[in-house]
């Protein structure tokens, strides 16, 4: 299936949401993944190990070391942005520095905290000088989130950023198009929202940010009720 293909079949223009496109009939890439250690019967320790050791692309040789996700494991929420970036990569925790800052006061603002949301990125390892993720490095790491999302079970998964929203919706459509309306993984519901540093570019953006937010509350609160 061509990658063109894969988009057209991952947006489901008819049902007007967005789902990935089950595994057996995803783009060819995926087969590049090592059948040894797919993840899909791991439990957390060993996908952690799993990530830790992970030599699939070529991203291995210049990482300080993996960045695996941080928060709880039965969160509600589950954040994910794009990948690493140098400060990350040497304390081997996702979104830290000021965009990490703003998103944790986001957070707040909707009642939730670092530690009581689960936050991973489309890739575990930092690309060189933070260029955008490649394609296959994703389809690399494809699996490794996967897993991450079926042992969370999030009841509201929030896609921070361009990368991060396109990467896991299967399109090239931008943030502006994409945010402020409910989509879905899968059968769990996705929110996707502004990047923390674009709106540290972008404060005007900021009460987005906030409605996409309100939006995501609006989805957890309904599943809880």
């Amino acid at each position: 299936m061509t990658p063109t293909e894969h988009q057209r079949r991952a947006y489901l223009e008819a049902l007007g949401i967005d789902v990935w496109v089950p595994r057996d009939e995803a783009d060819p890439v995926a087969d590049l993944v090592d059948d040894d250690s797919a993840p899909e019967a791991m439990d957390w320790p060993q996908l952690r190990e799993t990530v830790r050791s992970c030599t699939r692309c070529r991203l291995h040789e210049s990482r300080t070391q993996t960045v695996f996700g941080v928060g709880s494991y039965d969160a509600d929420w589950m954040i994910i942005g794009e990948a690493p970036g140098a400060e990350e990569d040497r304390r081997g925790e996702p979104f830290v520095g000021r965009a990490g800052k703003l998103l944790d006061q986001m957070l707040r603002a909707v009642g939730q905290q670092r530690d009581s949301v689960f936050i991973a990125n489309i890739l575990k390892c930092r690309p060189p000088n933070n260029r955008d993720p490649k394609p296959d490095e994703a389809a690399q790491c494809r699996g490794y989130l996967e897993r991450q999302i079926e042992l969370v079970k999030p009841k509201i998964i929030l896609a921070v950023g361009r990368i991060a929203a396109q990467t896991l919706l299967g399109t090239d459509a931008p943030v502006g198009q994409l945010r402020g309306t409910l989509h879905y993984l899968g059968k769990t519901p996705l929110v996707v929202t502004y990047h923390p540093a674009y709106l540290l570019r972008s404060p005007t953006q900021k009460r987005k940010a906030w409605d996409d937010l309100c939006l995501a509350s609006r989805v957890v609160a309904e599943a809880a009720a």
